[in-house]
C-alpha cells in the first residue's frame, strides 16, 4: 500500500511539473482541479489501508509474545512434571527442582528476550510506516499549497489584465 501512495504522489508530482507554465510566471503552473482532487482523495483512501497495516503488525506482534507465553508455560509445566516423577528419591528431588528452576530461567529470559525482540521489531515498523505516513502527508501538504499559491497568483494576474484592458479602453473612449 505504501507504494500506493508514493505512486499518487508522483502523479501529482508529474501533472505539475509537466502543466502548462502561466505565461509571465516561471514559477507557476496550470492543473487540472479535478484531476489533482481525484488524486488527493485516493491518497486520502490509501492511508487507511497504511494505518490497518500498523495495526496488523501490532497484532502479530502480540501473537508472538502470547505464544512465547504459552510455550514457557508449556516448558515449565514440563518441568513440573519431570520433577513429580522424580520424587523417589531426595537427591533426585533436589537435583530435579535445581534443573526445573534453571530452566525456568532459561525460559523466562527467552521470553523476554523474544518480547524485546518483538517489540523492538514493532516499534520499527511502526516508526518506517509513520514516516512514511508523515512524509507522504507532508508532501500532499506541500502540493496543495503551492497549488493554492499558484492558483491565487494566477487570479492576481488575470485580474490586473483585466483591470488594464479596462483602463486602456477607458482612457480611448474619452479621447
Amino acid at each position: 500500500m505504501d507504494n500506493e501512495v508514493m505512486e499518487l504522489i508522483d502523479q501529482l508530482y508529474t501533472m505539475v511539473s509537466e502543466a502548462w507554465g502561466v505565461p509571465l510566471g516561471n514559477e507557476k503552473c496550470i492543473v487540472e482541479r479535478d484531476q489533482v482532487l481525484e488524486i488527493l482523495d485516493e491518497i486520502k483512501t490509501a492511508m487507511p489501508v497504511e494505518l490497518s497495516e500498523a495495526k496488523r503488525l501490532v497484532s502479530a506482534r502480540d501473537e508472538f509474545i502470547n505464544n512465547a507465553k504459552r510455550e514457557a508455560e508449556g516448558i515449565r509445566n514440563q518441568a513440573e512434571e519431570r520433577a513429580r516423577a522424580l520424587v523417589n528419591d531426595q537427591e533426585i528431588v533436589r537435583i530435579a527442582k535445581a534443573r526445573s528452576n534453571e530452566m525456568l530461567a532459561s525460559t523466562q529470559a527467552k521470553a523476554d528476550a523474544l518480547r524485546r525482540a518483538s517489540s523492538q521489531f514493532c516499534d520499527e515498523a511502526l516508526r518506517r510506516t509513520e514516516e512514511a505516513i508523515q512524509a507522504a502527508l507532508t508532501e500532499v501538504q506541500e502540493s496543495r499549497a503551492r497549488f493554492r499559491a499558484a492558483s491565487k497568483e494566477q487570479m492576481q494576474a488575470q485580474r490586473q489584465q483585466l483591470n488594464s484592458s479596462a483602463a486602456e479602453k477607458g482612457g480611448d473612449s474619452q479621447q
